[in-house]
């Protein structure tokens, strides 16, 4: 009888989740640009976890690698995330900056991370055609690198399924619109509920 009690307590009873904070620290992707907070792919994913998962979304329009290297510090230190997202390189890239600064302002945004008992995910980015294949692949290559350097988690593209769609992008013909978010959210969605 003792047996089949703690069977049944141990079937039936409430899986305990271990609450966590996500900080996703980006740029105009992550920040809802020219929209309302409440639609982004940000907010939808604090939804999704919510009540059992806290997200910050410490994401600015137009910061580059640096801006988000030079912010991260305060917001591990305020939010003490568990996984940290870091969205961050199209300006970069898009602005022609320095690939081997990227790199450098990535690795010590990981390493910050990590030393704070963060987890990483990397949500990579691809330029415009225009900017060509050499350019390109060694603007990805970027990522790729830093993800077996680090052993870090990747998104290899944050805007699959949406960039080069013209019903998913704005005007502007480089933000995600509204109707792109809940699916750049499948994309992170994919890689997060694995650190969840």
């Amino acid at each position: 009888m003792q047996r089949v009690l703690l069977f049944i307590l141990f079937v039936f009873s409430p899986v305990i989740v271990s609450a966590k904070t996500v900080l996703v620290l980006g740029d105009s992707l992550s920040a809802a640009y020219n929209m309302p907070l409440e639609a982004g792919w940000v907010h939808l994913l604090n939804e999704k976890l919510s009540p059992h998962h806290q997200v910050i979304n410490a994401s600015i329009s137009g910061d580059t690698s640096a801006g988000g290297l030079a912010r991260l510090p305060l917001s591990l230190e305020s939010h003490r995330p568990d996984i940290v997202i870091v969205e961050l390189g199209a300006n970069d890239g898009l602005r022609g900056l320095s690939l081997e600064q990227l790199k450098k302002n990535l690795s010590a945004m990981i390493e910050l991370a990590q030393a704070n008992g963060a987890e990483v995910i990397l949500a990579a980015m691809h330029l415009p055609p225009n900017y060509g294949d050499y350019y390109n692949n060694k603007f990805h290559r970027v990522y790729t690198d830093l993800e077996r350097s680090y052993q870090v988690g990747l998104i290899p593209f944050l805007l699959d399924k949406v960039g080069g769609i013209n019903e998913l992008i704005q005007e502007d013909g480089l933000h995600p619109n509204e109707k792109a978010q809940p699916i750049i959210l499948e994309n992170v969605w994919l890689y997060l509920q694995k650190l969840l």
